[in-house]
């Protein structure tokens, strides 16, 4: 059975970095793009940032270019997200999921984390 838990959020001020975590079991995580989603209160999910299964490709959601950066552990089974310069915009809640392929398109991952809430406020 696969599982996927991020941690890492929690309450930030404008400026301010946080990390985001997700640890994968049950799933041959070396050979999955990996990304994270998020979502906000009554609005849709959306895409923020994914990589490829050996890490050499990445892509950002324009509105974190620059100041989020995805990587991953593929001996830990470890996904990150380092967010700089937080805004109150990326106030939501941040999810992490799997897929065979590098993909931006929530349609094409099969396996999701629960999520952990990120608070920006100043």
């Amino acid at each position: 059975q696969v599982q996927l838990v991020e941690s890492g959020g929690g309450s930030a001020q404008p400026g301010d970095s946080l990390r985001l975590s997700c640890v994968a079991s049950g799933l041959d995580f070396a050979n999955y793009g990996m990304a994270w989603f998020r979502q906000a209160p009554d609005k849709e999910l959306e895409f923020a940032a994914v990589i490829s299964w050996n890490g050499y490709s990445t892509l950002y959601l324009d509105a974190v270019q620059g100041r989020f950066t995805i990587s991953r552990d593929n001996v830990k089974n470890t996904l990150y997200l380092q967010m700089n310069n937080m805004k109150t915009e990326d106030r939501e809640v941040y999810y992490c999921a799997a897929a065979r392929e590098f993909a931006r398109s929530e349609k094409d991952y099969d396996d999701w984390g629960k999520g952990t809430q990120v608070t920006v406020s100043s």
